[in-house]
Formats: C-alpha cells, sequence, structure tokens
C-alpha cells in the first residue's frame, strides 16, 4: 500500500490535475472535496469578477490608454450575448486617436478578471521591450469584451496588427489563465483561423516574459509576412536562458 501512496505522490508532482485522490466511503475525502469546492469558487469569481482597470492604467503608466467598452452594458449581458462583447458601445469608437501604428495592444476582461490583473501588464511589457523600432499605438483598456472587439479597435486606428490579451475561460485547475490572440490587418468579419493564440499564461503554465518573447516573434513575422493565422506557423527560438552558470559549474568540475 505504501508502495503505491508513493507512486501516486511522485505523480501529483508533476501535473495539477486531480488524480489519487483516494476516497472516503462512496465519495471523496474531506481535503480533496474542500480543494475541489475552493477551485469551483475562484473560477466563478473569476468569471463574475471585475478588471481592475483603475490600477492597470497606473501599472501601465506611462504609456497612453484609451478606456473604451463594448455594447454589453453589464457582466450578466456580456455573459449571456457575446455578440454585445464584440462590437463597441455607440460612440466609443470615438475615442480612438488617429493612425496609422504597427502594433496596438487590447487589454480585455474576457471570462477571467484574475488572469488580467495579474499577468496582463506583465505580458504587455514583456512583448513591448522587444518591439524596438516599431510604432506601438494607445493601449486599449477595453471593459466587456470579446476578442473580437480588438478586430473594431484594430481598424479604428489603422493598425497593422492588433494584440488581445484577455482572459480565457477558468478551469478547475487555472482560474487566472490569460490569452493572447494576433490578427494581421484587423478589421470586423476576421476569422479565428486568421489569428494566431498564445495560452496559458500564468504563473504555473507560461510565464508572461516566455509569452512577451513568443508573442514579439510573431508579431515581428506578421509584418514581414502580411498575414497571421493558420499560415503564421510559431517557429520562435526556444525561449533564451542563461547558461553561464552550467557552464561555471562544469569547468569547475
Amino acid at each position: 500500500m505504501s508502495d503505491a501512496v508513493d507512486t501516486w505522490e511522485k505523480l501529483r508532482r508533476l501535473t495539477r490535475a486531480r488524480i489519487g485522490l483516494g476516497r472516503a466511503g462512496d465519495g471523496l475525502p474531506t481535503k480533496a472535496l474542500l480543494e475541489f469546492q475552493m477551485a469551483h469558487a475562484a473560477a466563478r469569481d473569476a468569471v463574475h469578477g471585475a478588471a481592475d482597470f483603475e490600477a492597470l492604467a497606473a501599472a501601465l503608466a506611462p504609456r497612453e490608454v484609451v478606456r473604451l467598452a463594448s455594447a454589453a452594458p453589464d457582466r450578466p449581458t456580456y455573459l449571456r450575448r457575446p455578440d454585445l462583447g464584440r462590437r463597441l458601445a455607440d460612440g466609443e469608437a470615438e475615442k480612438l486617436p488617429a493612425g496609422p501604428v504597427d502594433v496596438v495592444f487590447v487589454i480585455a476582461d474576457g471570462l477571467s478578471a484574475a488572469a488580467v490583473n495579474e499577468n496582463a501588464v506583465a505580458t504587455l511589457e514583456a512583448t513591448a521591450r522587444r518591439l524596438e523600432g516599431l510604432v506601438i499605438g494607445p493601449v486599449v483598456l477595453a471593459r466587456q469584451a470579446r476578442v473580437a472587439l480588438g478586430d473594431v479597435v484594430g481598424a479604428g486606428l489603422n493598425a497593422s496588427v492588433v494584440a488581445v490579451l484577455i482572459g480565457e475561460r477558468p478551469g478547475l485547475t487555472a482560474a487566472d489563465s490569460l490569452g493572447v490572440y494576433l490578427t494581421f490587418r484587423p478589421m470586423p468579419g476576421r476569422k479565428d483561423s486568421e489569428r494566431n493564440c498564445l495560452s496559458n499564461i500564468h504563473a504555473h503554465g507560461m510565464s508572461p516574459d516566455e509569452a512577451g518573447h513568443k508573442l514579439a516573434w510573431l508579431i515581428r513575422e506578421a509584418l514581414r509576412l502580411k498575414l497571421t493565422g493558420v499560415e503564421l506557423k510559431e517557429a520562435a527560438p526556444r525561449f533564451a536562458i542563461d547558461t553561464r552558470k552550467s557552464v561555471e559549474s562544469s569547468a569547475n568540475c
């Protein structure tokens, strides 16, 4: 029995999936049940919570920020009517300054406020510092927004590419996962097959710095090839790591 317990423990160290939970009668042990209920509550909070756009704007300073709202007037409507989250509310497009720009970043609350609050700024900054030489437009903070809202924003700014940083639908192992959707020549009506996606950006997944590395590579390739989507394959060089320590250690052996 101890060997079996040790095996499950070793496997649990390799994954956040719920494996080898055991049982108490015909149900879960109390600890496993409480952890499941906590994860479910965190997922619900992420969906129904509000992104802290005030804190995001402050963290982005001194970058220019434009705040926009979708046609969904509140959270319940946003969850019931995805179509309203894909277009701007009346008069909002007039807030966009004139372009053109090479890149515009849109931070959208999506389906996880926690993901945006915790990971959006770090991912954006990690990307922007690798885009030297490109014209980056104002950062758009979009409330009650879906991915396709970026097409409207990008077209309004005459942007070559738009990167939408958005809270992903939470699961029971990660309620704070951020996704990024990249679209070349954004305009209303773009298909999902015309976008590239980076997913699973959070503390236990892809780090914001690694996501910035990959996203900057994709942006430059999109501008060079003049496309995104299924025809743009993510082949960025492996995320750079500092190998000096291992080299020095080998030399001292």
